[in-house]
């Protein structure tokens, strides 16, 4: 049922408050998402619970992949949601719910597994209110903004999210030390706010289109979507000898049968009156190709965040006289040349996209962004900082080049009753993608350290006084529990020797697990998988560079014959405001 045009005249401010209140939940959102990941061993030792026992590596895995996974699963049904009831009040539930779980993780009595099963729970929980927030902040901006001001509206939003990604960490490093409850509870405030705010200001100002629910939709989408990405979350962990868990049967199980049960939602979609995914939406070109390059790009950056943070922790911040004690924060912080570019670029391309078009940012920002995956690829191991710096913040800027002008280029392209379903869409594509990459990531490195890490470690180890037999049996450990080790700020020897540094001589002890073994012991082998990983990064911006380029001003609207527009021109589209 379309809204009388008179009813949906606003108040000039009205954007801005939704500009703000939109901001505040990206933010906030995009801060939980990132701020377990530098707490983890503080929370890990407040409950009482060894992560890198093998035991216990499936808790540590869905602490860091349970919110990513949740996210994409739900965004597109939420965002439908939106568009059939209003993108205000499904927002503001959002809001609601993120604020609720942020107090029960933060008031956690239990110790044990108990705990580490309360908290994954409702980190859950937590997914399910971001990913109200992320399905339906990009059309409430769309509703809200004219087509002339939408790329600048919409950079804002970007901006507030990648920002978030890396103020978590420093957050985290800050707060978690002092207490691991503060970093669930710091977003309480905020999210009270929010809340309130949200719904005594935010209204509902687009189409909204009344249907019936797809539920078999929902469930195929659901249980292909969780299966996909479960088997995906579980082929990092070892199988038997292999290093990773690709060919294990629960994960061939979980990967076969989610591409099949989402094979049978595209059927289901082309067949059902109010689709969840309103597949008439590609023929849209520059949301098919808009989406395209998106994937490509969140398939290409998405695991470059934990790689990044291991190769600081793990190998660079140790060699250069930070304790393993204190690298997660210090990492965050060598991490912000990142956040600065992309500050720098976002909201200017988001400007510029609005007055001279998307292409050609999109895809010199993607260009950019493979260029500094090519400088990464021959930077050494043991790099100047200076010479990170300038890569990192190149990277920033290319992905705030890209990542603005993108969104606005889809989000301009869409009906407006389809907003919801459509930002949902493309939520999806890029969480789903983010999970692959960091298992892609992940297994490539892992594979790179299975090759040649048992037997430089075993000789390294048995050459400074360790037994040749416990020598041979700490190398030959699952590679997975030195990168975790690495990536949450343990001393990765001292807690493989454990018990045995007592037997060893003061000085042989005092040796390993200092700042220079273990770095130097894994400078070669992860090396080895750096360079896989960063030149699938390159062939990946490539084809996102090149998905850009083909999402040309020409579009064609569902229905509609092929006409010429862009964001400039976009206000044709759309009923004044």
């Amino acid at each position: 049922m379309k809204v009388p045009q008179t009813a949906r005249v606003l108040d000039p401010r009205y954007k801005w408050i939704a500009l703000s209140n939109t901001t505040m939940g990206v933010l906030i959102a995009s801060i939980n998402g990132s701020i377990v990941l530098i707490a983890l061993p503080d929370i890990f030792k407040g409950i009482g619970i060894n992560p890198l026992d093998s035991s216990n590596t499936s808790y540590l895995l869905w602490m860091i992949m349970g919110f990513l996974v949740v996210t994409a699963v739900l965004v597109v049904s939420f965002g439908r949601l939106g568009d059939m009831f209003g993108r205000a009040k499904m927002y503001n539930l959002g809001f609601a719910i993120f604020t609720v779980s942020s107090i029960f993780l933060a008031i956690t009595w239990f110790r044990g597994d108990a705990a580490a099963l309360w908290l994954i729970g409702w980190r859950i929980v937590q997914g399910v209110g971001g990913a109200f927030l992320m399905a339906n902040s990009s059309a409430i901006l769309t509703d809200a903004f004219p087509a002339e001001q939408r790329g600048m509206a919409l950079s804002i939003n970007v901006v507030a999210s990648l920002t978030g990604q890396f103020l978590g960490l420093v957050i985290g490093g800050i707060l978690a030390p002092i207490n691991w409850n503060l970093i669930f509870l710091v977003s309480v405030p905020i999210g009270v706010v929010g809340t309130i705010w949200a719904y005594l200001k935010l209204r509902d100002t687009g189409v909204r289109r009344r249907a019936t629910m797809d539920w078999w939709g929902n469930v195929t989408f659901a249980i292909g979507l969780i299966a996909v990405l479960v088997g995906i979350t579980y082929g990092i962990q070892p199988y038997g000898a292999s290093a990773t868990g690709w060919a294990s049967p629960f994960v061939l199980s979980c990967l076969i049968g989610g591409v099949a049960v989402l094979a049978g939602f595209v059927v289901i979609e082309t067949r059902v009156s109010n689709p969840l995914f309103t597949m008439s939406l590609f023929e849209i070109r520059a949301f098919t190709w808009g989406n395209i390059a998106n994937l490509a790009a969140s398939l290409a950056r998405g695991g470059l965040q934990f790689i990044l943070i291991i190769w600081l922790q793990g190998i660079w911040l140790p060699q250069h006289g930070y304790s393993f004690e204190q690298t997660p924060l210090w990492a965050g912080i060598y991490m912000l040349p990142t956040t600065i570019g992309f500050l720098l670029a976002a909201p200017t391309a988001g400007v510029l996209s609005d007055r001279i078009g998307s292409r050609a940012l999109a895809t010199t920002g993607l260009i950019i962004t493979g260029a500094t995956f090519g400088a990464f690829l021959v930077l050494p191991v043991n790099f100047n900082y200076w010479a990170f710096a300038a890569i990192l913040l190149f990277n920033g800027v290319g992905m705030g080049m890209f990542s603005s002008p993108n969104r606005s280029k889809v989000m301009n392209s869409l009906p407006e009753d389809s907003r919801g379903s459509g930002s949902g869409m493309m939520t999806t594509f890029q969480n789903s993608a983010t999970v692959l990459s960091i298992g892609l990531f992940f297994s490539l490195i892992i594979a790179g350290l299975s090759s040649s890490l048992p037997s430089t470690m075993s000789q390294g180890l048995a050459a400074h006084g360790v037994p040749a037999a416990s020598a041979a049996q700490i190398a030959n450990l699952p590679a997975v529990a030195v990168l975790f080790a690495a990536f949450l700020g343990y001393n990765p020897i001292q807690q493989l020797l454990g018990g045995q540094l007592a037997a060893l001589p003061p000085d042989q002890a005092t040796f390993l697990t200092g700042r220079s073994f273990f770095p130097n012991l894994i400078s070669g082998p992860f090396s080895a998988g750096l360079s896989v990983a960063f030149a699938f990064s390159i062939v990946l911006c490539l084809i996102g560079a090149a998905a850009s380029l083909l999402a040309s001003n020409k579009k064609t609207r569902p229905n509609d014959t092929e006409h010429t527009t862009d964001e400039a021109d976009a206000a044709t589209l759309v009923e004044p405001r």
